[in-house]
């Protein structure tokens, strides 16, 4: 009896795209976790030096907000110059296929043979993928780029904007919305807790070992705290 879902992975789905949605997740994650660590460095820093719950809002905010840009337009700058040097090599391969197609048929042949396929095969190949997508074929097999998922400089922007906003808020609620006596306490163990979470996360995402990606970034959160900390008690007590 023959079952029409039998083959070699019937349980792997194959979606286009997924690779590039992945980096995305993997990229939000890390944006998130740079707003946990940078906000709760800020915030513990400032809590070693005052009680005052405005004062802590008022560096919250400010670092959320400036961190939170800062990103935004990093990805927006990265990604545009990536895109921008995507389109112009897509450029000159489409002129090149216009003025040289021969040579481009020859040369898409011989790639197709350096990934272990043989001349024939390697030569149908390439004329089937020339005849249907030209284009298409070239970018994906010789320059690696997919014409129809260039990235968006504002996606990319927006993206990284509210994920560091995200990861911001929770160290500025912990700190500013417990008692005096609690905030830091509960402060440090919120962050702790996200830090783990981001690390366990990132790492599935790139298929990393989990237990050292946790530690890392736990050990790198908390040392930040504590050298924050400790240098805003030590100005708190000069009285700078």
């Amino acid at each position: 009896m023959s079952d029409d879902t039998a083959g070699p992975h019937p349980q792997e789905p194959h979606h286009d795209g997924l690779g590039t949605r992945l980096n995305w997740l993997r990229a939000a994650v890390l944006g998130a976790n740079d707003g946990v660590v940078s906000t709760a460095g800020l915030v513990v820093g400032v809590a070693g030096a005052t009680d005052s719950r405005s004062a802590l809002l008022t560096a919250g905010l400010a670092g959320l907000l400036a961190g939170s840009l800062s990103m935004a337009a990093g990805e927006y700058v990265s990604v545009s110059t990536q895109r921008d040097s995507e389109q112009a090599a897509l450029a000159l391969e489409r002129e090149e296929l216009a003025t040289t197609p021969q040579a481009e048929l020859d040369e898409l042949t011989g790639l197709l043979q350096d990934r272990g396929i043989s001349h024939d095969l390697a030569r149908e190949v390439a004329e089937q993928l020339t005849a249907r997508d030209a284009l298409g074929a070239h970018a994906r097999v010789e320059l690696g780029i997919d014409p129809e998922e260039l990235a968006n400089p504002w996606h990319a922007a927006w993206a990284s904007f509210v994920a560091f906003t995200v990861g911001a808020l929770l160290p500025l609620l912990a700190i500013v919305l417990p008692s005096a006596h609690w905030r830091l306490a509960v402060t440090v163990v919120s962050v702790l807790i996200a830090l783990v979470a981001c690390g366990w996360v990132s790492a599935r995402l790139g298929g990393a070992p989990v237990r050292p990606a946790v530690i890392r970034n736990a050990a790198g959160g908390a040392l930040a705290m504590a050298i924050t900390y400790a240098v805003g008690t030590l100005l708190g007590a000069s009285g700078v």
